[in-house]
């Protein structure tokens, strides 16, 4: 959705849906991972969609997986949550998306640092 009025809902819909999974989901499913951010959302013009994209740490993928399972399966609670927190007509069908982003940036810093490392101990 572009335009200020899209990216502002935008934002919203991302703190909104971080609000909902961090602390009623975690309430209703206390074993999922301990570190999941929402890194965007991406909402249709006509707000019937969004793209909701998550990144999940966790020490195990087998976890992480699980994790993101489990909030694929609570879309519905997830939208039933945010129709009582958002003040808009139609709260739409969310669509979750596994972001890798931060695990990607992760690596790229360990590789960095274990360049910057042999660099040292080069001179």
């Amino acid at each position: 959705m572009k335009g200020l009025r899209g990216e502002r809902l935008a934002s919203e819909f991302q703190k909104a849906v971080y609000e909902v999974i961090s602390r009623r989901l975690r309430d209703r499913v206390p074993q999922l991972s301990a570190i999941i951010s929402v890194t965007g959302a991406d909402v249709a013009p006509d707000l019937k969609t969004a793209k909701i994209y998550v990144s999940i740490y966790d020490t195990s993928e087998e976890k992480k997986l699980a994790s993101f399972e489990t909030i694929k399966e609570n879309a519905g609670f997830i939208r039933h949550e945010l129709a009582g927190m958002l003040r808009i007509r139609t709260v739409p069908a969310l669509t979750f998306i596994l972001d890798g982003s931060m695990e990607y940036g992760a690596h790229i810093d360990e590789i960095l640092n274990k360049l910057e490392s042999e660099h040292k101990d080069e001179q």
